[in-house]
């Protein structure tokens, strides 16, 4: 009996809510915890004992941001308002006091006053920084990024995007900085050649432009690049005007295993054989922004010199094993032959087709000897305008079809669709499974009914029709 009153006792809710077992928790733990909060949620813990008065500015993470912590605009002209966004950043910073400050995420808007962003970096990149994000806005204002910054020994990443002005000094060295992020940034001349000589272990690069007012020419050289991305105009292919692009690139990193291209495609040359390369996305949605707007068919002419374009940027990816190709709205390369190199290494192929793109699908196909999985998607709905459609390309004992073993495809509907699928099944010796997805589901009937007439040569395939 006296032993089960002690034990209600020790169970007891008024003596078990007395006990702060957070408190009792390693203090690296408790950081690891707040990490995961919003940085007035983070100071806000001051208020919960002594013990906690001072534990946030030990915080190894601040996430310093204008639509988190209230003023969108970061200061009046000159002095920082009292509770303005800059004031706030200023106050804790100030008392923040941690050695180790891991993370700095700062997005906040130009108001004139920059002298206070150069302090702000001043005062964290001595503290061991390992990632730096500064998203930087105005309106017809910009930053120049302080030359504090590439003093910093510690940093692993770094995201720079907005109004923010590369100009790094002659020499600096980043020993420890593995991932570039540069979004909408201004560039001095030579600026990023400057910048990655700088980066001796740089792996992840990546960076965006839209319109431009003058050309953009600059060389990516880095010898230990396994990842580089490229955005160059707008994103969304919604055939809106994308301004005036132009630029020059020239890319050397011989050791690149991931490449991915989006947006105009102008001149990029590779300086090196990607001898390395696994996989590539290539998505292009034009090549001059002048084309928008224009009749292709009064422009053939001009546009007849674009397939090579095309076709000599996707010769320096031969040696890819995984490939994504999409081109939105490139109606000109319904143009000529596809001529394409050998992908012998291409096991995989993500194809967004277009009406135009029928006679690209089926050169890559002639030319990935190895490939075992094909998924293509139909896109288009515009065939009137175009004769471009799947042609079966002669016997040949070497195709693909001697090792494709997944076949997926989206669309279905018009004829050389079913063609497509026909001779796909008809060739494909070793196919397992096989995905048809028809667009208009009124259609599903018939179409299943043609599909399961066709010759199979895998009697083990598995057919799909969704």
């Amino acid at each position: 009996m006296a032993e089960s009153k002690a034990k209600s006792q020790k169970l007891s809710p008024k003596k078990d809510t007395r006990v702060d077992r957070i408190s009792d928790l390693p203090e690296s733990l408790i950081c690891h915890i707040l990490s995961f909060l919003p940085i007035q949620e983070v100071v806000a813990t001051s208020i919960l004992s002594r013990r906690w008065q001072h534990r946030w500015t030990l915080f190894s993470r601040l996430d310093l941001g204008s639509e988190t912590i209230g003023d969108s605009l970061s200061c009046g002209q000159g002095q920082c308002k009292p509770f303005s966004f800059g004031h706030i950043v200023s106050t804790l910073l100030t008392l923040h006091r941690a050695p180790y400050l891991r993370t700095l995420r700062l997005k906040c808007f130009l108001c004139g006053n920059c002298s206070r962003l150069d302090k702000w970096i001043g005062n964290v990149v001595e503290r061991n920084l390992e990632e730096v994000d500064l998203q930087i806005y105005g309106d017809y204002l910009f930053w120049k990024l302080p030359h504090s910054i590439f003093s910093c020994k510690t940093l692993v990443v770094l995201n720079l995007s907005g109004a923010i002005v590369l100009d790094p000094p002659p020499s600096f060295q980043f020993p420890s900085l593995k991932i570039l992020c540069l979004v909408h940034i201004v560039y001095r001349p030579d600026s990023v050649f400057r910048l990655l000589s700088g980066c001796p272990v740089l792996e992840d690069l990546s960076f965006q432009r839209q319109a431009l007012e003058a050309v953009f020419k600059h060389k990516i050289c880095a010898s230990t690049l396994k990842r580089l991305s490229i955005t160059f105009g707008r994103s969304d292919f919604d055939g809106s005007d994308f301004g005036s692009l132009d630029y020059k690139l020239e890319i050397n990193a011989p050791a690149l295993e991931y490449f991915k291209f989006e947006g105009h495609l102008r001149d990029i040359v590779f300086l090196h054989k990607l001898d390395s390369l696994v996989q590539a996305d290539v998505y292009i949605s034009s090549f001059e922004a002048h084309t928008f707007g224009v009749d292709w068919e009064d422009d053939r002419h001009r546009d007849e010199c674009c397939p090579d374009r095309v076709f000599n940027f996707l010769a320096a990816l031969y040696n890819v094993k995984l490939l994504s190709f999409s081109s939105s709205s490139l109606k000109c390369l319904s143009y000529g032959s596809a001529c394409l190199s050998q992908f012998q290494n291409l096991v995989q192929l993500d194809f967004k087709l277009y009406a135009w793109t029928w006679h690209m699908l089926q050169a890559l196909l002639q030319n990935a000897p190895n490939l075992e999985v094909l998924l293509v998607t139909h896109k288009s709905r515009d065939y009137l305008k175009h004769n471009v459609c799947w042609k079966e390309p002669p016997d040949d004992p070497n195709n693909l079809t001697s090792c494709l073993t997944s076949f997926w495809y989206k669309g279905l509907g018009f004829k050389h669709e079913l063609e497509f699928v026909k001779y796909i099944l008809k060739e494909a010796r070793v196919l397992k499974k096989a995905t048809i997805h028809v667009r208009d589901g009124k259609l599903k009937g018939s179409i299943v009914k043609k599909i399961s007439r066709f010759p199979r040569c895998s009697m083990t395939c598995l057919l799909i029709v969704n």
